[in-house]
């Protein structure tokens, strides 16, 4: 199928939906939270079967602080207990592990068992599997921006020198490539502040899958989607087909 499709290097994918799964089979909404740890499992496989180079997981955003208590509790528990239990395969599986967000918040006891998977993965040069925790796109560029203006007034960086490659730099995805599909699952048609920064072209995909229902083969019904849009990055389309074509002739004239 692979031959068929443009597999994006880097796929991105709001993860919403597990609640609402749980609410329809009359089952607590952690419930929820649990298969869709195992929706995770199965999409990550899927994508380093298929060559994706970098797989980001919009997992806890800043504002989900603000559900009751229980859940977050119960969402805590879940973290640190797949963290546990999918250490040592994302490992075997040539599967690197990265954290982003603003991890002081978690308990020390979280924040160590983090260090610990990314340390463990750290060799690996398969899939990367970007978690964003306690995220939030607008946090990312505050803090960005706090680091560039900490570098002003050090007097290593001058106010008119500053470009959008000093942002990329100190954005917590620096050395990560920007998506180029975006997923979400569950119906709902926004972004809800997941990589603003990096998302500038990424193509958007929305379904109607809840996320625990979401596998291999609605994946690939993404990527089918994904592989017949024309990405011009502000050019015309007929530069696009101009420069497709002379990739395609040099690729062809170099197999000769």
């Amino acid at each position: 199928m692979t031959d068929q499709l443009t597999i994006p290097r880097h796929i991105a994918i709001v993860m919403d939906g597990n609640g609402r799964w749980a609410r329809a089979k009359h089952r607590p909404r952690f419930m929820g939270h649990k298969k869709g740890v195992e929706a995770v499992r199965d999409i990550v496989k899927a994508c380093a079967e298929l060559k994706v180079e970098c797989l980001s997981l919009f997992a806890f955003s800043s504002e989900n602080w603000k559900r009751p208590e229980e859940e977050i509790s119960n969402l805590m528990s879940l973290f640190m207990l797949a963290l546990e239990r999918e250490a040592k395969a994302l490992a075997r599986n040539n599967v690197k592990l990265q954290i982003v967000g603003d991890l002081e918040q978690f308990s020390e006891k979280l924040q160590k068992k983090i260090k610990q998977v990314e340390q463990l993965t750290a060799d690996s040069d398969g899939l990367k599997l970007i978690v964003a925790a306690n995220y939030g796109g607008r946090w990312d560029v505050t803090q960005a921006t706090k680091s560039i203006a900490q570098k002003v007034v050090d007097k290593d960086l001058k106010i008119d020198e500053i470009t959008e490659d000093d942002v990329c730099e100190n954005i917590s995805t620096y050395g990560i490539p920007d998506p180029d599909l975006f997923i979400r699952t569950g119906g709902e048609k926004r972004i809800s502040n997941f990589l603003i920064w990096q998302m500038a072209y990424t193509e958007l995909y929305f379904t109607d899958v809840l996320w625990p229902d979401f596998d291999a083969n609605e994946l690939n019904l993404a990527i089918e989607d994904y592989s017949s849009r024309q990405r011009r990055f502000g050019k015309t389309s007929e530069q696009v087909i101009a420069e497709k074509n002379s990739a395609d002739k040099s690729v062809s004239e170099k197999n000769d």
